[in-house]
């Protein structure tokens, strides 16, 4: 059990939400340009207060550049509870050759078998968590 309580539904702060965050590695994130959102399934390492991914030009690429403001959603489940972690924040290409040494040496492999040669950093200015227990529906009185 990750959270001790009676109640069905915990709101995580911050420091919960974050450590969930640390100890998965799957989420998706959501983007937005020219009117249009996306939602793409991402592999990720959340390092020193930010979230890290990898990724080769593409629309994913393009719209983060348009439009930095993006959502960041990633959750756990198992047979007895489940977890969802959203973070709003900002996201920009690591450019500087140190950042991409530094973001490289966190070892982020890549899902397939292709080249992802940029490096993209989502900073949170908002994370909102929650836990699960699961059990059924309480009797109307």
């Amino acid at each position: 059990m990750l959270f001790t309580h009676d109640d069905p539904i915990l709101v995580l702060d911050e420091e919960q939400s974050w450590k969930l965050l640390e100890n998965t590695q799957h989420g998706r994130i959501v983007l937005t340009a020219a009117g249009e959102t996306d939602i793409f399934p991402i592999n990720y390492r959340a390092h020193d207060g930010v979230l890290l991914l990898r990724t080769a030009p593409g629309t994913k690429l393009a719209e983060l550049t348009i439009n930095e403001n993006v959502l960041f959603e990633a959750d756990g489940i198992t047979s007895e509870e489940a977890w969802s972690v959203v973070v709003k924040g900002t996201a920009r290409v690591l450019t500087l050759s140190q950042e991409i040494a530094d973001a490289e040496a966190l070892n982020l492999k890549t899902w397939v078998p292709t080249f992802k040669d940029f490096y993209v950093e989502i900073k949170p200015s908002r994370i909102s968590g929650r836990h699960f227990n699961f059990g059924e529906q309480p009797e109307r009185f």
